[in-house]
């Protein structure tokens, strides 16, 4: 049994108010993966990189369970490159590039290796892409999660609501879900959304924290008043990461397992924004991991 990760393996620069950094190593797969491994291993990477993409990251990642055949490497080729400015309130951002790069010519092969999958998480890509990967699996896993965002509503919107039929849980903000859903509420966006096929949607609120629909229940998870947020970049993909990775290790997929991880995925999250990238996820263990969790609880416990 597996934990596949379809996502970006890339280059960011990234701009903030509390300082700078002209190249370090992002993308949704490398966010997911370092905080998923946490909890769960094997992890089994599906991406693209180009030769520039440094050995010693994947090395880095191998040492946690993770593994790469199912990443294509284009020797000639660059990694898909991002750079972005944050605003002060970190709430908003100026995209200044996009490269795609390799990311232009991906089409995810799953090595048979693979095919043991009970989790799949499938980071923010193109809706076809995200399509392809389900189709490619012999057997449907336990749970199919989905990231999207407001780029491909504005440009694929209908290839969007086809994988949304075949998926589980969906992960948005909450700008994403009223786009979606044409709906100011999120409760009644959540209403519409699962219609369209997702058993399950977490609508994030950044600072303000997360919600879980399912049914008629709603399950509300505070976010960790944090003193510096450092970097936000890469938090949402953190978060999915620690989600799916808390509910492989129970290899639950029940209401009450998913609110414990979405607190999980939250704790994981309130940690990626405390350096550049995924730095300080390098750098926790499972300790860190309890105390932050038990914060959370003492937050939300009245």
């Amino acid at each position: 049994m597996s934990l596949i990760v379809v996502g970006t393996m890339a280059y960011d620069a990234i701009e903030t108010p509390f300082g700078k950094t002209d190249r370090i190593v992002g993308g949704s797969a490398i966010y997911v993966a370092w905080s998923a491994s946490n909890f769960y291993q094997p992890i089994r990477q599906v991406s693209i990189v180009g030769g520039d993409f440094e050995q010693k990251e994947m090395t880095e990642l191998a040492a946690r369970g993770v593994s790469f055949e199912g990443v294509e490497v284009i020797a000639d080729g660059k990694s898909f490159f991002w750079s972005g400015r944050y605003h002060t309130d970190m709430n908003s951002r100026d995209t200044l590039i996009t490269d795609l790069n390799v990311l232009a010519q991906f089409d995810p092969k799953l090595p048979d290796s693979y095919q043991d999958c009970q989790y799949l998480m499938l980071g923010n890509l193109a809706p076809a892409v995200q399509k392809s990967v389900i189709a490619q699996l012999k057997n449907r896993p336990k749970l199919i999660v989905l990231d999207t965002m407001n780029f491909w509503m504005d440009i694929a919107l209908e290839e969007l609501k086809e994988v949304l039929q075949s998926i589980d849980v969906l992960v948005v903000n909450d700008g994403e879900a009223r786009q979606l859903s044409g709906e100011y509420s999120l409760v009644k966006a959540a209403k519409v959304i699962r219609a369209m096929g997702p058993k399950y949607l977490i609508i994030k609120k950044g600072e303000h924290g997360a919600l879980l629909f399912y049914n008629e229940q709603i399950f509300s998870a505070p976010a960790l008043p944090l003193e510096v947020v450092f970097d936000p970049t890469g938090a949402g993909d953190t978060f999915a990461g620690g989600f799916i990775g808390y509910l492989a290790q129970q290899d639950d997929i029940s209401f009450e397992a998913m609110k414990k991880a979405v607190i999980t995925g939250s704790a994981m999250a309130s940690f990626c924004v405390e350096k550049f990238g995924p730095e300080r996820l390098k750098e926790i263990g499972q300790n860190d991991i309890d105390q932050r969790i038990a914060q959370f609880e003492t937050l939300a416990r009245f």
